[in-house]
């Protein structure tokens, strides 16, 4: 019971931070959208802060799990594949995790405010450091099984993840926006292929 309760807070205070933008929604807003008094919400979350915290966790292993996204045992993972398809699957497995709605919603909402609301660029920098930290090791594990070289791996890794960061929210602005111009829709896959390339053992 109580976990479902948790559940619902998280996922209305998405809904109304989408609609409203997170610094306009209040705790009071929160429990009169659910239909609870409001000190019952602080018997499940002690702030606003918190709740969002809790959802950036909820929405990450919800989306990792609809996307199918598991630890990975390399040795396995890499049998048959070329560099570039290994990096394909890793990117396309992010992208799949973060464009689902409820994901995607909640980086709207956090990345609109990143620039004003201390918590918001906190998560915003805490998804960074998981993306560097899993594409070290990932990188590491490449060297290893001798698929692609790289002379500094943790500097390379740095440089791949902000990039394919970059290209992930530059696609969306493409798709959400209305380019007056002709934008290149393949430039991830073209990064891709160079990168291979690049560090080709």
């Amino acid at each position: 019971m109580s976990m479902n309760r948790k559940e619902e807070i998280v996922l209305v205070t998405l809904e109304l931070a989408a609609r409203k933008g997170l610094a306009n929604v209040s705790m009071s807003m929160i429990a009169d959208k659910i239909g609870i008094k409001k000190p019952s919400l602080y018997k499940h979350f002690a702030s606003k802060e918190e709740i969002v915290e809790a959802m950036y966790e909820y929405l990450r292993r919800q989306a990792k799990e609809t996307a199918n996204i598991k630890p990975i045992d390399y040795s396995t993972f890499f049998e048959g594949k070329t560099a570039y398809e290994v990096l394909q699957t890793v990117v396309q497995g992010y992208i799949q995790m973060n464009l689902q709605e409820n994901m995607l919603n909640f980086y709207k909402v956090i990345y609109s405010e990143r620039s004003l609301n201390p918590m918001a660029a906190k998560i915003v920098a805490e998804e960074t450091d998981k993306m560097i930290i899993a594409t070290k090791q990932l990188f590491y594990a490449m060297e290893v099984h001798k698929i692609l070289h790289f002379t500094n791996p943790d500097m390379s890794a740095v440089s791949f993840a902000m990039t394919i960061h970059g290209l992930m929210d530059y696609e969306l602005d493409q798709n959400n926006g209305q380019c007056s111009y002709e934008t290149d829709m393949n430039l991830l896959d073209d990064y891709l292929k160079w990168f291979c390339k690049e560090n080709a053992v």
